[in-house]
């Protein structure tokens, strides 16, 4: 069946809960994307010319239907102080946190996007994508970390823990969420002004892997609400990405209300999409180590049946779970995109 649809026209619809064509496609691969340009990864990453480059190198081959831009999940933070390295092969790490204790949160000022390194880079690489090809693919611009993981980054994650489990100081560790959630929604005001269709920002470390539901729901719940109630006042839609398995907090994920719930592999696809009907659009969940080390068939397989649970009520959109590697194969890139071609036609 031909598409009757631009990328741009399928994922708007998805987001509406309207019908589309079919199942968009994204990519969360900015790093293999990098790695096919032929130039170090850690210059790519600080340089928006380059960004821009290799991401519209990756749409040229791929044509998927969502662009997420991005240069890893240090971007905030380094903005805020924390020492970052930046290697060849992979991304950027953030290493030495800014916040010896909680009380230093008085000596930080919220970043301007515009002229704060790597922000600006990315706002750079947002506006080439938006001029050259913004009509055609729908770009997501990440606004890297979310309120709880840059407060993470910000304290250093085992410290941050520590302040959590504690709760000796619960008024000091909102402040410190307060001021990342400003800090992150400031920037996705930028990208948006940039150009990208809409943002997203990474919660990972918020997720039952590495945080109860308890202290989800009491410390990053409420500012990951907070965030998309402030963007979705403007008429911005948010994404919210959590590693691991969210079945535990799945009703509350939900309930953040984010216009799209970014899910892993090991999240149970039925228990979300039942969570998720007539309210969210969910992305994922394809595993990301399979799309490194798994045959194109098997990639094929697993989009098949990632389609079958997800994609009914048109609230879908197909990609990898978390982030590619950077030497995830072309053939497996390829498998994804076409199988959402394949099955993901709405009859």
């Amino acid at each position: 069946m031909p598409e009757t649809m631009t990328s741009i026209e399928r994922v708007q619809a998805t987001l509406e809960f309207r019908k589309p064509d079919r199942v968009p496609v994204d990519l969360h691969n900015f790093q293999p994307a990098a790695a096919m340009l032929g130039v170090s990864l850690r210059e790519i990453f600080q340089n928006g010319d380059l960004l821009a480059e290799a991401m519209l190198n990756a749409w040229r081959e791929f044509k998927h239907d969502m662009i997420l831009l991005e240069n890893g999940t240090a971007c905030n933070a380094q903005a805020c102080g924390v020492e970052v390295v930046y290697d060849d092969d992979s991304a950027p790490v953030a290493t030495e946190p800014v916040l010896k204790v909680l009380a230093d949160i008085a000596d930080l000022e919220v970043p301007d996007p515009y002229t704060t390194f790597p922000m600006c880079e990315i706002l750079k690489a947002t506006r080439i994508l938006s001029h050259e090809i913004g009509d055609k693919v729908w770009i997501c611009a990440r606004a890297d970390q979310g309120p709880f993981a840059l407060a993470a980054l910000l304290r250093g994650l085992s410290n941050w823990m520590v302040d959590i489990g504690l709760n000796e100081q619960p008024a000091l560790i909102h402040q410190v969420l307060d001021f990342s959630r400003r800090v992150a929604t400031r920037y996705a005001y930028a990208l948006i002004e940039c150009g990208g269709h809409s943002t997203s920002i990474g919660e990972s470390v918020s997720g039952p892997d590495m945080l109860s539901p308890h202290h989800y729901r009491q410390y990053a719940w409420p500012y990951q609400k907070l965030m998309v109630d402030e963007l979705k006042a403007k008429g911005i839609a948010l994404a919210i990405h959590i590693c691991g398995k969210t079945d535990p907090i799945l009703a509350d994920f939900v309930a953040t209300g984010a216009s799209i719930l970014e899910i892993d592999h090991k999240t149970d696809m039925q228990a979300a999409k039942n969570s998720a009907r007539r309210r969210t659009t969910l992305l994922g969940p394809i595993n990301t180590t399979l799309m490194y080390t798994g045959a194109p068939s098997e990639i094929d397989d697993a989009c098949r049946e990632a389609v079958e649970i997800l994609a009914p009520d048109y609230r879908f959109i197909l990609g990898p779970g978390c982030a590619l590697g950077t030497a995830t194969p072309a053939d497996n890139i390829h498998a994804l995109v076409e199988a959402a071609k394949k099955y993901g036609v709405y009859q």
